[in-house]
């Protein structure tokens, strides 16, 4: 379908009455007759071969066709919206506008709870869409605007693409606090002989200890891969396996699952963790302050 046979005012027609489920209460918000806002659907109808909306007990009931087209045009209005706003027109206490975040199980654990507890005071009706972790399409979703931040260990090279360190971490180990074979302090020799749990590997680079081992011509048992670092805790909690995961991180899971910390018995240099944006949001006034309030947070951490 040609996108030049399409009124932008239908878009919006349709974005309300999928809100409301109701042409009555769609007529109203977009200050229209209940009979312009039918004879608009017909055309939209017309235009997409699809009725797009069933009339039920309970309203406007949207067709298959209807739902696939929801989030994309209600993210496409948003980007009209939010393009032709005054630059200092973005008032964070009273917006309503939903931003998406990409984040692997970290972010989601360390980061993201208290950014997300700190906007509930100052920015209530800000809207956060968490993505479960950076794909191998981020790159893409971030040209697109189908993301507005990613946080990942690893920068995007290219110059349109703006990588922000927002933090740094290390490694800590963990097992249950009554190991049989653990006295008071973790030595390399009983750290090889342990079973342990590691992450399932998400690139081609070596994860940092066991790099730091492969350096020593040695590496560790791995005896179960899972593919986020929570299952770890559950994984060692009742068994004789140790785990190592970022410090941070496993601070929280220790305290929560009464588990033991160690220090690994091998040098660990620090890494860094980015916030990660696309240069077409660069001045957005709304994203602007997103991820200014964001790394300030990532800093106090």
């Amino acid at each position: 379908m040609d996108l030049r046979n399409i009124d932008l005012n239908l878009l919006l027609l349709f974005s309300y009455i999928y809100k409301e489920r109701s042409i009555s209460r769609a007529a109203i918000k977009l200050n229209l007759s209940q009979s312009a806002v039918s004879n608009s659907l017909a055309k939209l109808r017309e235009r997409l071969q699809d009725p797009l909306f069933t009339r039920t007990s309970r309203g406007m009931a949207p067709t298959l066709r209807a739902k696939q087209l929801a989030e994309p045009i209600t993210q496409a209005l948003d980007l009209i919206q939010n393009s032709l706003k005054n630059k200092e027109a973005f008032d964070y206490s009273i917006s309503d506008r939903t931003f998406i975040i990409a984040v692997e199980d970290y972010g989601e654990a360390v980061i993201l709870p208290r950014f997300i507890d700190w906007l509930s005071v100052v920015a209530p009706n800000v809207r956060i869409k968490i993505r479960p972790e950076p794909s191998l399409a981020l790159k893409e979703e971030l040209e697109k605007g189908q993301v507005d931040l990613a946080l990942d260990y690893f920068v995007l090279e290219e110059k349109k693409f703006h990588n922000h360190c927002v933090m740094t971490e290390t490694l800590l180990s963990m097992t249950r606090s009554e190991h049989p074979e653990i006295s008071e302090k973790l030595n390399l020799d009983t750290y090889l002989k342990l079973r342990h749990v590691a992450l399932i590997p998400r690139s081609k680079t070596m994860p940092m200890i066991d790099l730091a081992l492969a350096k020593r011509g040695l590496q560790r048992q791995i005896a179960v891969e899972v593919p986020h670092f929570l299952s770890m805790p559950f994984m060692v909690q009742k068994t004789n396996l140790i785990c190592t995961l970022p410090k941070r991180m496993a601070t929280l899971y220790s305290d929560y699952f009464q588990l033991r910390l160690h220090t690994p018995p091998l040098r660990i240099p620090q890494f860094p963790i980015y916030l990660i944006w696309h240069e077409s949001l660069q001045e957005d006034v709304g994203h602007k302050w997103l991820r200014n309030s964001l790394i300030e947070i990532c800093q106090r951490l």
